[in-house]
């Protein structure tokens, strides 16, 4: 297990929580700090610290971790008046565990190290909540060779796969050419199970079928059963899918690089926004074969 560090966790979300809830387990000092308190209290009561603003929590920790859901939210959380910048320093380590966009991602990173002297690591995660919990994340990491290396400090508690991509934008391109893999894959296996009830097949037992085949794979592993059951409960948004679908549309659009497949998962995401379940977890897809 890596050496205890003193952490802060920016944004207490679901994968907040779940970041935050882990790295309390393991020992490290953690400061909490969101926009909700009642977000705060559930990891107060499980022995966080809850600070009173960003900047607070940057002054209390060598590491703050934000998990947040747009490149403009991190922005406010970093440089607003009370934010991580103003309690930030040399020294100090921003590791940005949200999805945004990567060069929102490069101008943040190049802006607070001029402002503060401060490191940033673009550490987007594949594996949702549940994998945070245990420690088993998949994290692409964008930054120096020495940041990254400096942040397994915190990452090594997160992760069972932590990988270095690049300079910074590097985790966050490689984890736009993870959601194309996961948004397709999820839509498959909703309508692998919802082609295996209508012939009459139990659906849940589809991914035992499947295992050790070409089509199998975490996904049907994991949201196969889900699916069939009609368990919808949280594991990641729909909403925040799109968000980063749109992403990767809209840096596909500036490269003029044609992605058909993508375009029509993304589309499909809006349509389920447009029906009223984007805050529901991924597995609700599921509600479109039923007129949602």
């Amino acid at each position: 297990m890596s050496a205890k560090a003193t952490v802060s966790v920016v944004g207490n979300g679901i994968m907040g929580t779940s970041i935050a809830g882990r790295l309390i387990e393991a020992g490290h000092a953690v400061t909490v700090f969101d926009i909700d308190p009642e977000k705060m209290d559930v990891l107060v009561k499980i022995g966080a610290r809850a600070a009173d603003t960003a900047a607070a929590a940057a002054e209390a920790s060598g590491f703050i971790i934000t998990s947040l859901n747009t490149a403009a939210i991190v922005r406010s959380a970093v440089f607003g008046e009370t934010g991580i910048a103003a309690g930030g320093g040399a020294g100090k380590m921003l590791i940005d565990m949200s999805s945004i966009d990567p060069v929102a991602t490069r101008e943040m990173a190049a802006e607070l190290r001029e402002k503060v002297g401060m490191a940033w690591v673009d550490c987007p995660l594949s594996g949702g909540a549940p994998k945070a919990k245990t420690g088993q994340l998949t994290v692409m990491a964008g930054g120096s060779a020495e940041d990254v290396e400096k942040a397994r400090a915190v990452m090594d508690t997160l992760c069972a796969n932590y990988t270095h991509m690049g300079p910074n934008g590097a985790g966050q391109t490689t984890k736009l050419v993870n959601q194309v893999l996961c948004a397709l894959g999820f839509q498959a296996v909703a309508e692998a199970v919802r082609l295996a009830e209508a012939g009459g097949v139990e659906a849940a037992r589809i991914p035992a079928a499947l295992a050790g085949g070409r089509a199998d794979s975490n996904i049907l592993q994991e949201f196969g059963p889900k699916m069939a059951a009609r368990d919808y409960s949280p594991t990641g948004r729909i909403d925040n899918m799109l968000k980063d679908l749109e992403s990767v549309q809209s840096f596909a659009a500036a490269e003029r690089l044609p992605l058909p497949l993508t375009g029509a998962i993304t589309e499909l995401h809006r349509l389920f926004v447009a029906a009223g379940i984007g805050a529901e977890d991924t597995a609700a897809t599921m509600k479109y074969f039923e007129g949602f």
